[in-house]
């Protein structure tokens, strides 16, 4: 992706943000600008005419957005959901792909529903939750159980948008403009070509999939509390050389001012070292062609969550560091602090990641699905 093409869609976010915040979704007009820029062919076959980025530049790109704004990052990460659908037969992947490698995928894969197995498929019926960028996808999932594969994963059944009911009930506190809604579906019948496992064995054999893909997807949701954070960071660093309201010291003479900044400051990078030196090593090991390890995945799993659950700390930090101001409902520290609060609560970002990692350190069996 072109840089100029990355300001633009900087500048583009920057302009619309308050509109996201407002609609509970990003517009599927400027979703076709994060296409234009590269982000939705960013993890397309190249074999189908897509441009895969390496995890780490992806990120990075995803980080820059949400320092802009948290919701606009967090739906240009699913730019990366296509690494997902790396597992469905090729003749499907062809088909999905006859128009180009621009395709946008969001998926409301949980509660998993039951689903009736049919001569040529599955009958799909259900309700499903938080269908992130949902009203600017191309394609949409919902999880299935109908016999599950070896590991005791469910399927995920792909649809088209007119095959599905978007309910709108994204009314929560921060990250409001993902539109993460529900999905419905009722009674349609799903060809068994059209479904795979999420994390499943791929078809496509280039480099990108031999990353770990649920660890991937973990990846780049914690990447947004990091922009986040770094925006809250900045914002509190531009104020402090400002006098506050009573008349007093400027916020960057006063020595826990600086300290805390400092502790911040030292927080945030680590994090974010821990969180790139990791998805690098890992990428250079399944590039050179082998198949990433349970403690290679383990180990981005746990950078991810340090970083969702650190990001949101230094958030918290920038908050009490600008003092009075901070309260204002149209200050953007509202914003941020409200953004990244959402991050670690995914449940790929949960303190439950921690005892997952323990366990694949120490070598004990680690709770199922993990890494």
């Amino acid at each position: 992706m072109a840089q100029t093409a990355l300001e633009r869609v900087l500048a583009l976010v920057a302009d619309r943000r308050d509109e996201f915040d407002e609609k509970r979704h990003v517009p599927r007009e400027v979703v076709a600008e994060f296409k234009k820029a590269g982000l939705y062919r960013a993890s397309a076959p190249r074999r189908f005419g897509g441009e895969p980025l390496a995890p780490a530049e992806f990120l990075r790109r995803i980080e820059r957005i949400s320092e802009v704004d948290g919701s606009a990052g967090w739906v240009a990460s699913f730019g990366s959901s296509l690494i997902y659908l790396a597992a469905l037969p090729l003749e499907t992947q062809a088909e999905l792909y006859s128009d180009g490698p621009d395709v946008a995928f969001a998926g409301g894969l949980f509660p998993v529903q039951p689903a009736e197995r049919v001569a040529n498929g599955y009958r799909v019926s259900g309700r499903w939750k938080f269908a992130s960028g949902c009203k600017g996808a191309d394609v949409l999932g919902v999880g299935i159980k109908a016999g599950e594969d070896k590991a005791g994963r469910p399927l995920t059944a792909v649809l088209r948008p007119e095959q599905v009911e978007i309910v709108e009930n994204w009314d929560v506190v921060g990250l409001r403009g993902t539109g993460s809604h529900d999905l419905v579906v009722d009674g349609v019948v799903v060809p068994e070509e059209w479904t795979f496992v999420r994390g499943g064995e791929p078809t496509v054999d280039e480099p990108l999939y031999r990353y770990p893909a649920v660890a991937y997807a973990a990846q780049v949701l914690a990447v947004v509390g990091l922009g986040v954070a770094r925006a809250a960071l900045d914002h509190v660093i531009a104020q402090g050389g400002h006098s506050g309201f009573t008349g007093g010291p400027k916020a960057a003479d006063r020595a826990t001012f600086r300290i805390g900044l400092g502790r911040a400051e030292a927080q945030l990078r680590s994090a974010r070292a821990f969180f790139y030196e990791t998805t690098q090593e890992v990428w250079e090991a399944v590039e050179g062609g082998d198949r990433a390890t349970a403690h290679q995945a383990s180990l981005l799993r746990l950078a991810a969550a340090h970083l969702a659950g650190t990001s949101f700390d230094v958030v918290r930090s920038a908050y009490r560091l600008a003092g009075i101001p901070a309260i204002a409902e149209a200050g953007p520290l509202q914003r941020y602090l409200r953004d990244a609060s959402v991050v670690p609560q995914h449940a790929f970002l949960q303190e439950d990641i921690y005892d997952g990692a323990g366990a694949v350190l120490t070598g004990v069996q680690p709770f199922p699905g993990y890494p």
